[in-house]
């Protein structure tokens, strides 16, 4: 089988644009390919997260990702870190790698900006401007080198199972750019067929964007307008009464604006067809109720969550088995791991 790789920053609980972006179709890949789903603790170290949080942070998402339903049995699940692996490729791409192409990368350059507070440049002199901010005295310890050289740590966790196909989103499709670019540079620079160049693919029927709650865009973690799987009734209800709407429409058939827009494509996500079909209908007709829709959609939302938040909250509590699973998944991605470094270290001259 074709192998895929797919990794997840521990930044929180998984919500509902996780779960229908990315989740539900890794259940169906888990069937059909060699799947590795990683918990990416190596790239959240850019944020200088307490050494606390970073554990408590992987064991959510490995017990959100066993709750629902991604099979340790079908699918090899691990922990950036459990594979060291991985840590010397990273220096070897990084040798390969020229620092003007990462300080080019819009991630890099966004993300700095963040940390050094400095607004959206434009035009060709972009970089330039970037580069004298960040080497600036005072700047100086402000951009991380991990942020710089994301994308190289990126396609080693990718090359190293020799991966032929990654589930992404556009926001990462740059950075998929310069694994196979960096892929391609090995196998030029010793002269070898040896890594694949692995492709973005989406499984099966395009990934759903969830709405936020919050009138516009899509669900987010850092934008506050997420539900997550985890959510009881309670927070559900409230979060949803909340969701932004406006004050009806005056003409049948009217378009929807986006806040309202959002509100429908939600209950087409979680609902029947029949209850999207009445209250679509009732927008039509100028007759909706929102506050009638969202106690609905609530409702709906957490009939969807609760088998899931009630899996999640056992797995939690069973340290043991989080640990048995995190221990198979390290092995078995290290096996996989171990074989690709020794043919690297061969390839460039070094001992076994």
């Amino acid at each position: 089988m074709e192998t895929v790789v797919s990794g997840i920053r521990p930044t929180g609980n998984l919500h509902l644009g996780n779960y229908f972006g990315a989740v539900k179709s890794f259940l169906q890949m888990q069937n059909e390919y060699n799947c590795l789903f990683f918990i990416a603790d190596w790239h959240s170290l850019t944020t200088h997260p307490h050494p606390e949080n970073i554990r408590k942070s992987v064991r959510t998402i490995l017990a959100e990702y066993l709750a629902c339903g991604i099979d340790p049995e079908k699918a090899t699940i691990y922990i950036q870190s459990d594979v060291r692996e991985v840590a010397e490729l990273y220096l070897y791409l990084n040798m390969n790698a020229g620092i003007g192409e990462l300080m080019r990368t819009a991630s890099f350059k966004e993300k700095a900006r963040k940390q050094l507070h400095i607004g959206q440049e434009s035009g060709e002199n972009d970089t330039d401007e970037m580069q004298k901010e960040i080497f600036k005295e005072d700047n100086k310890h402000s951009v991380s080198a991990g942020l710089l050289t994301y994308p190289t740590l990126m396609a080693a966790d990718i090359i190293i199972h020799k991966a032929v196909k990654v589930p992404v989103g556009k926001d990462q499709e740059q950075n998929m750019e310069m694994a196979r670019r960096f892929a391609r540079r090995f196998n030029a620079t010793y002269g070898v067929d040896f890594f694949p160049e692995p492709a973005s693919f989406s499984f099966g029927n395009k990934a759903l964007k969830v709405p936020g709650l919050d009138g516009s865009g899509k669900m987010g973690k850092s934008e506050g307008n997420a539900i997550y799987l985890v959510d009881d009734e309670k927070t559900i209800r409230k979060k949803v009464m909340k969701a932004v709407t406006d004050s009806g429409p005056t003409v049948p058939n009217s378009t929807k604006p986006e806040p309202i827009a959002n509100l429908f494509t939600m209950m087409e996500i979680v609902s029947s067809k029949e209850t999207y079909d009445y209250f679509n209908e009732k927008y039509n007709n100028c007759e909706i109720r929102y506050g009638d829709m969202k106690k609905q959609l609530a409702e709906d939302i957490n009939a969807f969550c609760a088998p899931i938040r009630e899996r999640i909250l056992d797995i939690a509590a069973n340290e043991e088995y989080m640990a048995k699973v995190a221990r198979a998944g390290a092995e078995k991605a290290r096996q996989s791991a171990a074989k690709t470094l020794r043919e690297v270290r061969e390839i460039i001259g070094f001992r076994n």
